[in-house]
């Protein structure tokens, strides 16, 4: 497990120093910058954000799902046999964004102002792209990162006749806006 496992806070990809020293984290859980998640003890536990400004925050993942050439004409031609995937999957990815809280234990529940999934047809997959938006006290990567995976998931379920090799890849965060941190892009 990463750093970057869990939510992610105002100040960077592991919460940041303010939480740290609030919480008692400090160093002695994970490095100067400490994990979040995990108290002085080392016992993994919810993120105070109680002392945390609301405001805009944004984040951006993306993903893909590596398909058969008979997958990828389908399609993009007459469909699979259950149906339109690429519309099924879109809503279960803006479905599995709000539930993030409910499968990933120290999520926050927050309020989602918004969220889009689009997916697209490459010659060897398809591509995801998940954009969160939220105006509330901690970021919304989680959020976009689980909008993809469950995307991901329905069209894998949804090719799966034509194709149970598909591969589910490449999940990562591009972007997020917001916070002490302010606008972060993937290197």
């Amino acid at each position: 497990m990463t750093e970057n496992a869990g939510r992610t806070g105002d100040a960077g990809p592991v919460g940041g120093a303010a939480d740290a020293a609030a919480e008692g984290a400090g160093s002695a859980a994970g490095g100067a910058r400490g994990l979040t998640h995990v108290d002085a003890s080392g016992a993994a536990r919810m993120v105070d954000v109680s002392a945390k400004d609301t405001g805009a925050r944004r984040a951006v993942a993306s993903g893909k799902v590596l398909v058969s050439a008979e997958v990828v004409a389908a399609l993009r031609g007459d469909g699979v046999p259950k149906g339109d995937a690429l519309a099924v999957a879109r809503i279960a990815g803006i479905m599995g964004a709000k539930q993030t809280p409910a499968l990933i234990p120290l999520c926050h529940p927050i309020a989602i102002t918004g969220v889009k999934v689009d997916l697209s047809v490459a010659d060897d997959a398809v591509e995801i792209v998940a954009t969160v938006k939220t105006t509330d006290r901690t970021g919304v990567e989680m959020e976009a990162l689980t909008a993809v995976t469950v995307a991901g998931l329905a069209v894998v379920d949804m090719v799966k006749a034509l194709d149970p090799a598909a591969v589910i890849t490449d999940v990562r965060v591009e972007s997020k806006e917001g916070g002490k941190t302010g606008h972060w892009v993937r290197p």
